[in-house]
């Protein structure tokens, strides 16, 4: 049965991931790409240089993306890879069939807003489904664990630049109705995927606590407090209270089911965080030794 409803949710994921993905071609190539409307990222750049260049834009979101996953492979694990590697694919799919299809407008404002609604839905499915179409999202996600930005500071920097230079190539008012697109579509992504850096709180009541709390840290780079409690049934459980973002839920799910499939796991939103949680790999060492300290007084 666990298994029957592992395979389930995995499929529901996929279509969810395809159905994001068909969106996000349709609005880029029937609203935003024959208005010469920018959307940030990887994909923004490939349309910048597809529009230079006259090659096909699916080609570029395909082999400037790729390398990108690569180097975030062992950061981000093999299930997000896989569905981040599908959704690219399938929405280059997605871009070579929309491209024969004809612009629905050519009213600069109404593609700026209903391109970037379309696209919002589309790119909120990917990541609510656990994966993502822009590699750019994955290198802020590896930066974000190392340095003290957030994920969407590293993606609005990186997109300033692309829209400085859409702006110089294209003119400013293309810069200027980019830079609105991408605040509708990111407002959409929020509302469909309840927020790309939004602050969730997890709290897992389990037996193995040392062990999931030695896996959160070294696959999310976040560190979890560990309280003993005692079940009223149950007995003796670890409860363990981490902090992270929305583009980690999907991970945390995953570790905490190869660990301990008996694991409570309740996840609430977080309005404010004062302090920051440990990222320096110059307390990697003080931390895991914490945790073997825990785990050997759990033993005895």
């Amino acid at each position: 049965m666990k298994n029957q409803n592992k395979i389930l949710m995995n499929l529901i994921s996929f279509i969810g991931i395809t159905l994001g993905a068909l969106l996000s071609a349709f609005s880029i190539q029937t609203f935003l790409s024959p208005n010469m409307i920018l959307d940030g990222g990887i994909i923004g750049i490939s349309m910048i240089v597809s529009k230079l260049t006259n090659i096909s834009l699916s080609i570029f979101t395909i082999l400037l993306n790729i390398p990108l996953l690569l180097i975030g492979y062992k950061n981000l694990g093999k299930k997000f890879l896989i569905k981040a590697i599908y959704a690219m694919l399938i929405f280059s799919c997605f871009l070579t069939i929309f491209s024969n299809v004809n612009e629905l407008t050519d009213d600069i404002l109404l593609a700026t807003i209903y391109g970037g609604i379309i696209l919002g839905i589309g790119v909120g499915l990917v990541i609510r489904s656990g994966g993502c179409l822009d590699g750019t999202e994955s290198v802020a996600i590896i930066i974000n664990k190392k340095t003290s930005f957030s994920t969407g500071q590293i993606i609005m920097l990186f997109n300033i630049f692309i829209y400085l230079t859409a702006g110089f190539l294209f003119g400013l008012d293309k810069a200027l109705y980019s830079l609105l697109m991408y605040f509708i579509t990111f407002k959409i992504i929020d509302l469909v995927s309840e927020g790309l850096e939004q602050a969730k709180a997890a709290m897992i009541i389990t037996e193995q606590g040392a062990q999931i709390a030695n896996e959160i840290y070294n696959k999310l780079g976040r560190t979890a407090t560990i309280i003993e409690g005692n079940g009223l049934v149950s007995g003796k459980k670890d409860i363990l209270y981490c902090v992270l973002t929305r583009m980690e839920i999907s991970q945390l799910r995953t570790i905490v089911n190869n660990k301990d499939e008996t694991a409570f796991v309740t996840i609430t939103e977080v309005s404010e965080i004062i302090g920051e949680h440990i990222k320096s790999n110059k307390k990697v060492k003080q931390v895991r030794n914490n945790i073997k300290e825990i785990k050997n007084e759990g033993d005895q």
